[in-house]
C-alpha cells in the first residue's frame, strides 16, 4: 500500500502566493511590454492596448495553473518576478525611446 504525503500549508501558500502575485507582476511586465512595442510596430495605440489586455488574461490564467504545476516554489518565484521585472524595464526604456 502505497502512502500518499500531503502538501504542507507552507507549501500550498507559497504556490497560490506565486500564482497570484508573481502571476501579477509577470503579466504586469507583459501588458507594458506589449503595449510599449505594438506601437513601434505600427498598431495604433489603443488597438494595442485593447489585445494586450486580452491576451494578458490569458497569460495570467496560464502563469497561474503553471505555479502548481512547476517543479519547484523557488523556480516559480524566480522566473514569474525575475521575467516580470526584466519586461516591465525594457517596456520602459522602450517607452522613453519612443516619447
Amino acid at each position: 500500500m502505497a502512502t500518499e504525503t500531503l502538501a504542507a500549508p507552507r507549501h500550498v501558500f507559497l504556490r497560490i502566493a506565486a500564482g497570484l502575485f508573481g502571476g501579477y507582476v509577470f503579466t504586469w511586465g507583459f501588458a507594458a511590454l506589449g503595449i510599449a512595442l505594438l506601437p513601434v510596430i505600427g498598431m495604433s495605440f489603443n488597438d494595442a492596448y485593447n489585445l494586450t489586455m486580452m491576451l494578458a488574461f490569458l497569460v495570467l490564467l496560464t502563469v497561474f495553473c503553471w505555479s502548481f504545476a512547476a517543479a519547484g516554489v523557488a523556480q516559480v518565484w524566480a522566473l514569474l518576478t525575475g521575467g516580470g521585472a526584466l519586461m516591465t524595464g525594457s517596456a520602459w526604456t522602450i517607452s522613453r525611446f519612443l516619447v
